[in-house]
């Protein structure tokens, strides 16, 4: 249907845009991700769209990048999940951070987003686990097993999400979980 709207960004009242195309002002609903990276008033704005047809509403919602709408998408898959909930979703949490919960089945990141139960929350996990890290471009060395242990045990001896990635980063390719670990220890540690 509608898969990218650009024009004059009319009006900004969050969650909600008016985007001026020719005349024609479309409503576009965004997540909160994106309405922060949005340009000024008057300025052109390009927003790649989602377009969703009800018996009583047609409602276009608006992504910053392709691996936010994407995201949307399979969020919308989910049963129980519409576009409203997976905007909120989107809205307490970027992309990488759901990636990063769903990778390392974390609910309790998940539930810190409004709206968002215990059981929807383990839902959301279960139902976007493997599918959501392959369509979105999140770095096979998070998705893969061993990594993912090594950012759990990193984790749970205390050390912050960004600071146990950072150092997943440094890791060779292929490393075991113990090896990883301790080499993730040296790099923290320093």
């Amino acid at each position: 249907m509608i898969g990218r709207i650009t024009g004059q960004l009319a009006e900004k009242n969050p969650p909600e845009l008016l985007v001026d195309c020719h005349g024609v002002g479309y409503e576009v609903l965004v997540s909160m991700s994106t309405f922060y990276n949005l340009p000024a008033l008057g300025e052109t704005v390009s927003l790649l769209t989602h377009f969703v047809v009800r018996e009583d509403a047609q409602i276009l919602y608006g992504f910053g990048t392709a691996t936010e709408r994407a995201a949307f998408r399979q969020l919308i898959k989910i049963s129980g999940v519409g576009p409203r909930t997976a905007l909120s979703v989107l809205s307490g949490m970027s992309v990488d951070e759901l990636a990063r919960a769903v990778s390392t089945q974390e609910a309790g990141r998940i539930i810190k987003v409004p709206g968002i139960g215990k059981k929807t929350a383990e839902r959301l996990l279960l139902e976007l686990k493997g599918k959501l890290g392959a369509d979105l471009g999140v770095p096979a060395s998070l998705a893969s097993d061993s990594q993912n242990d090594i950012l759990q045990a990193l984790v749970a001896l205390g050390y912050s999400d960004r600071d146990a990635a950072l150092a997943l980063k440094a890791l060779p390719a292929g490393v075991g979980v113990s090896e990883g670990i301790k080499l993730a220890l040296k790099a923290l540690t320093k």
